[in-house]
């Protein structure tokens, strides 16, 4: 496979991988409907950022670790999970009352606690790690520098999930007017806070090569 070929073919793959239905587009799907627009941005670009830190441990042989070892797995798992439990339990228990105000002094921390749920919840999800070690290699053509070429890959795949972001983000607009009444938020969050519930018992209940 020529390096055109196995770019042209990853972008296919990465870019199915990008819209299956996840908590990484969970959280910005709720973030963006529930505390506007800009936090979703910095929920997204959080992802994205996630996303780069993976490449870069495939990239540098330290995400084999997941798949070769047990213990590391499970551990990563379990920690993903209980955050996932931390979300869910979160929005559930206490719902916005109030649509995010991104006039007010405290926007710039706002933005920035959104930014770094974003980044724990991908880099927390020990799946996206096995994908990228058991799939990226499979692209990676037998004359190209491995590392450049693997983190070629990642930024297409962190480019993609950039822009499936700035999709979702843009088809919500429309609903702001209904979002905006406190009932639908508060709905909004407990149907999320369910959801993030079985995403974690999902990760805790499959198997390790799922």
């Amino acid at each position: 496979m020529s390096s055109t070929a196995a770019l042209l073919t990853f972008t296919f793959a990465g870019a199915i991988l990008t819209i299956t239905p996840g908590p990484d587009t969970l959280l910005v799907v709720r973030t963006a409907v529930a505390e506007g627009a800009s936090r979703a941005v910095f929920a997204g670009i959080g992802i994205c950022c996630g996303l780069l830190v993976w490449g870069l441990l495939v990239a540098l042989g330290l995400g084999a670790l997941l798949v070769a070892s047990r213990p590391a797995y499970t551990l990563l798992q379990w920690a993903g999970a209980a955050y996932l439990f931390w979300l869910g339990c979160n929005l559930l228990i206490r719902p916005r009352k109030e649509m995010a105000q991104f006039a007010a002094a405290g926007s710039n921390l706002e933005s920035r606690r959104s930014f770094f749920v974003g980044l724990r919840t991908n880099l927390m999800n020990p799946k996206v790690g096995a994908f990228y070690v058991t799939l990226l290699p499979q692209f990676v053509p037998a004359d190209v520098a491995v590392t450049p070429f693997v983190a070629a890959l990642v930024a297409i795949h962190a480019s993609e999930g950039a822009l499936w972001f700035a999709l979702l983000i843009f088809l919500t607009r429309p609903l702001s007017q209904l979002i905006a009444r406190p009932a639908m938020r508060r709905s909004i969050d407990h149907v999320t806070g369910v959801i993030f519930i079985a995403f974690g018992l999902r990760l805790v209940l499959s198997e390790r090569w799922r």
